[in-house]
């Protein structure tokens, strides 16, 4: 038995949730330890690209993390949203957000690499990759984590467990904490492709009675397609042969960009909702995937995930510069009040979005076409649509205070008050993360 390890928090999951907390509590003096079961090559090598919120992309600018970021991204002009063969397509535009770009697009190795090198600057932060954890036991006043490694078995103390071990959740489930949801009818396919025509760096989520289509634009002319569909169908179509399979995607593809060539197998997964009962038990706090799981519908998962850390992180430097427990109830029962209303809304909000486009029922279709006639033509209907989907909303309503421009010369740094405080910047603002020039 070695020597056990003590460390003020305990992140168990490397993915980008859980990379994200350690990165927006860096420089602040805790002792963190991020367990990974996977090793570093194998966490960032997965091929998933995801669509980022402006929301997602204030906070990794407020952690110094945008400028590295930025040039390896697409950042989108457009979202092109429309019903199956339908005329009236919505296009959401930055100036309807204010913002620079309505949405972000990063491949998961750039966005896991960027957070591993700024992790890497603190020595208070260790990453311990091929670390499983084989038990937890939650104290009064501390919680031990049994981790097996290459080299043998530690004990690990800590005050605070973070739970970023993903859907399945182990920790979730050990400590007993129940989960609301169902499975869909769906499953989703991935794949990256490379359009014969510039793409423009234009999205598109197109409806269709199996489920909804998605064009992400990457760089160099590359597109992560998200396709749902019935899963039987969609196992069926995966297994095609190359040519087969892309005159299949064409067909809800499009002719906009000329020929298709695939660059990747793709995959599929089924589509599913869970929601924790409660993010928290005395010692361990729920994160991302491991809280919540949503329909693929409007890339909404890991922008939750990201919205989770850095709220986490605010409430937990807070209670630090407090003197506060940062395991005890009194301190997780905030983060809880603070993420669980507003992600249970984004998951209902995708399911009714799945529900409602994805039927051939002809009321529901004169009704949603309807919606689409007015949002094309009435700009705030649009508005607050698109402030919805890119957590704009959940940034009014929950008080989340981060840049209001994303601008990479310039510092930044994120800020929490409480509800119906005035905003005082010498009394109320929280360092998450500057940029290092």
């Amino acid at each position: 038995m070695m020597t056990p390890l003590d460390y003020d928090i305990i992140i168990v999951g490397g993915g980008i949730p859980g990379l994200t907390l350690a990165c927006g509590l860096r420089g602040c003096g805790l002792r963190i330890a991020v367990l990974e079961a996977q090793s570093a090559i194998q966490v960032g090598d997965r091929p998933r690209a995801y669509a980022l919120s402006p929301l997602s992309a204030k906070i990794f600018q407020a952690m110094g993390l945008w400028k590295q970021l930025a040039p390896a991204m697409t950042h989108f002009p457009k979202v092109v949203l429309a019903d199956g063969h339908c005329s009236h397509q919505v296009v959401f535009r930055p100036v309807d957000l204010g913002e620079p770009a309505v949405y972000h697009c990063a491949e998961h190795r750039i966005l896991q690499q960027a957070l591993q090198g700024q992790i890497a600057t603190d020595p208070q932060i260790t990453c311990h990759y091929q670390a499983w954890v084989q038990t937890v036991v939650y104290g009064e006043m501390a919680a031990t984590v049994t981790v097996a490694t290459e080299q043998g078995q530690q004990s690990l103390t800590t005050a605070l467990v973070v739970a970023a071990d993903g859907r399945r959740s182990p920790l979730r489930q050990g400590a007993g904490i129940k989960t609301d949801g169902w499975d869909y009818w769906q499953s989703c396919i991935t794949a990256v492709v490379t359009p014969m025509q510039d793409h423009q760096n234009i999205a598109y989520e197109r409806f269709w009675p199996g489920g909804p289509f998605a064009i992400l634009p990457l760089p160099h002319n590359c597109c992560q397609v998200v396709w749902v569909l019935p899963h039987a169908e969609a196992e069926a179509i995966a297994a095609l042969p190359p040519e087969q399979f892309l005159g299949a995607m064409a067909q809800c593809y499009g002719d906009h960009s000329g020929s298709l060539r695939l660059l990747s197998q793709p995959l599929v997964f089924p589509a599913r909702l869970m929601h924790s009962r409660r993010y928290y038990r005395p010692r361990l706090v729920l994160l991302g995937d491991a809280a919540h799981h949503c329909h693929p519908v409007g890339g909404q998962g890991l922008n939750l995930g990201i919205r989770d850390a850095a709220t986490l992180a605010q409430l937990l430097l807070k209670a630090r510069e407090q003197n506060q427990d940062l395991g005890h109830v009194r301190v997780l029962r905030r983060y809880g009040r603070r993420r669980h209303l507003e992600n249970w809304f984004i998951l209902l909000f995708t399911d009714v979005l799945n529900r409602v486009f994805s039927n051939n029922w002809w009321p529901m279709v004169i009704g949603r076409r309807w919606v689409l006639w007015l949002m094309k033509y009435w700009s705030p209907l649009r508005r607050v649509m698109l402030h919805l989907m890119t957590g704009l909303w959940g940034d009014r309503l929950f008080k989340f205070v981060v840049p209001e421009k994303i601008d990479p010369t310039e510092p930044k740094v994120l800020e929490v008050h409480e509800p119906n405080t005035p905003i005082d910047p010498a009394k109320t603002s929280r360092k998450i993360g500057q940029i290092n020039n």
